[in-house]
């Protein structure tokens, strides 16, 4: 008998399987293990196209961990060891045939601290473009200021494109890495506590930033912020120790997630009486 986090899990995936538009990612048992010490295990999840999830829990149950696998970057990461399957449309990405600048192209991801390079701002936007094949200097231009436009950025930037990236704030930083992931045309995003590290303000610009982006893009966001992930997600999904070993609890819409959770952890942890 599977356990009854594991089948409520699969009572939502069933029920979103007759929508539209199939999952533009598909995780399917994904186990992951730094130096043979398991850190996720049996993660099976669909990430749904044009729509916000929002990954929450306490620290230490391999949240940002999943983000890095399914872009693999852990292939970067010495000892870690991923097993199970990850799917992108049809392709499974852990083949060995994978381009991975390819697949990082098609899943962006943007970090918990804004990580400009120590370029110029107009720099930091053409590298990326260069090192994926764009050299008409008139596309680049045009490209990097749609970007800069989408985030908001371009009025307050486009007279100091050739100022050093750090001179920006933290909540202009971290729009100039967003800026810098989406002119690449991914298909999901990965935001790992991207307002964390900003003042209120900031937070709330970027905040409503990701709100305006989820008509192009599928976005999975790992946040310890129950209030935002309630405000931006379309769906929630819970990572939780069990054992010491991150697992997901339950995944389902928003709405339901924090009014008429089905596990009883899922139920302590939005009341506050966990975590």
């Amino acid at each position: 008998m599977r356990p009854f986090f594991q089948g409520q899990t699969a009572l939502w995936m069933e029920q979103h399987a007759t929508r539209a538009l199939p999952p533009c990612l598909r995780v399917k048992r994904l186990g992951l293990a730094y130096h043979s010490r398991p850190v996720l295990a049996d993660i099976s999840l669909d990430i749904l196209p044009q729509r916000i999830t929002a990954i929450v829990g306490p620290s230490g149950t391999g949240k940002t961990s999943f983000l890095t696998c399914l872009n693999r970057l852990t292939d970067l990461i010495a000892g870690a060891t991923v097993t199970g399957q990850i799917y992108l449309g049809e392709l499974e990405i852990f083949s060995p045939a994978m381009d991975l600048l390819a697949l990082r192209r098609r899943i962006g991801m943007i970090f918990q601290k804004p990580t400009p390079f120590p370029f110029s701002i107009k720099r930091n936007l053409e590298v990326p473009l260069r090192e994926h094949g764009l050299r008409d200097r008139r596309r680049i231009e045009q490209v990097m200021q749609e970007a800069l436009e989408q985030v908001g950025l371009w009025e307050e930037v486009k007279d100091r494109l050739h100022q050093s990236a750090l001179s920006l704030s933290g909540g202009q930083q971290q729009r100039l890495c967003m800026a810098r992931a989406i002119m690449l045309a991914p298909e999901v995003l990965l935001l790992d506590e991207p307002c964390s590290a900003l003042d209120p303000l900031s937070s709330s610009v970027v905040e409503d930033l990701i709100t305006r982006l989820r008509d192009r893009f599928s976005i999975v966001m790992v946040t310890h912020n129950l209030a935002q992930a309630r405000r931006v997600a379309d769906t929630v999904a819970l990572f939780w120790p069990v054992n010491g070993v991150g697992r997901l609890i339950e995944q389902s819409a928003t709405e339901q997630f924090f009014e008429d959770p089905q596990h009883e952890i899922t139920r302590a942890y939005v009341r506050g009486y966990k975590g």
